[in-house]
C-alpha cells in the first residue's frame, strides 16, 4: 500500500484528504500543520510520498520544500494548493516538488497523481502546463545562472527525457522502449549529469528552457 504524509494548515483540509484517500487505498502515515512540523514526521514515518500545501503560516511549502532538499530528504513531494500561479509553480518545481495540482482534482486524479509519484515518475495539472512551459521558456535557465552548459544527449537518451517529460516512471518508460529498467535508470542518470539537474524534474525544466524539448 501506498504510504503518503499529508501537510496542510487547515485541520478540516487534512482530515478530508485522509478519509478520500484512505477509501482508495492510500495510508495516510502522518500529518502536519507546518514545514517545521512536516519534517519530522516525514522523518519519521518515511513515506512514499508527500502531499505539501504551498500557503501556510510560519514555514510554508516552498520552505519546506528547501529544507528537504538541504537535508537530502528524497521523498517524492506533490503539491496540492489552491494557487494557480505560475510563479508559485515555478518556485515549487525549481525548489524539488516533483508534482503540481490544484485542489479541485478528482479522487481518482490524485491517487493516480501520488502512484506515478510513488512509481518515480513527475506530474504537472494540465490545466496549467501550458502556462508553465511559456514561463519556463522566456525565464531564466531552472539550474540557475552558473550553472553548466548542458552537454549533447544521445537520441536514445533524447527518447527516455520525453518520456520523463510526460510523467513517465521507469517501468513504464522501460516498457515503452523495450528495454530493462536499470537501463532506463543509467540513462536517467546520464541525463541528469549532461544536464546538470539534481532531479528529473529540474531536468525537463532545464531541457524545455533550452530547447532540447519542444
Amino acid at each position: 500500500m501506498t504510504r503518503v504524509v499529508v501537510v496542510d494548515d487547515q485541520t478540516l483540509v487534512r482530515q478530508g484528504i485522509r478519509s478520500l484517500l484512505e477509501v482508495a487505498g492510500v495510508e495516510v502515515a502522518g500529518e502536519a500543520d507546518d514545514g517545521l512540523a512536516a519534517i519530522e514526521v516525514i522523518v519519521a514515518a518515511g513515506p512514499d510520498v508527500v502531499l505539501l500545501d504551498l500557503r501556510m503560516p510560519r514555514y510554508d511549502g516552498i520552505w519546506t520544500l528547501e529544507r528537504l532538499r538541504e537535508r537530502g530528504i528524497e521523498t517524492p513531494v506533490l503539491v496540492l494548493t489552491t494557487f494557480n500561479d505560475d510563479t508559485l509553480v515555478l518556485q515549487a518545481l525549481r525548489a524539488g516538488a516533483r508534482g503540481y495540482l490544484l485542489k479541485d482534482v478528482t479522487l481518482e486524479q490524485l491517487t493516480r497523481a501520488v502512484r506515478t509519484l510513488a512509481d518515480g515518475g513527475t506530474l504537472v495539472a494540465p490545466s496549467i502546463t501550458d502556462r508553465l512551459l511559456r514561463a519556463i521558456r522566456s525565464g531564466p535557465p531552472p539550474a540557475g545562472g552558473d550553472a553548466a552548459p548542458a552537454q549533447e544527449l544521445t537520441e536514445r537518451e533524447l527518447e527516455v527525457l520525453r518520456l520523463v517529460a510526460e510523467g513517465y516512471a521507469n517501468r513504464e518508460i522501460a516498457r515503452a522502449l523495450f528495454l530493462a529498467e536499470g537501463t532506463v535508470k543509467n540513462h536517467v542518470s546520464a541525463i541528469l549529469l549532461k544536464l546538470d539537474a539534481r532531479d528529473r524534474t529540474n531536468a525537463v525544466l532545464r531541457a524545455l528552457h533550452e530547447g532540447i524539448l519542444r
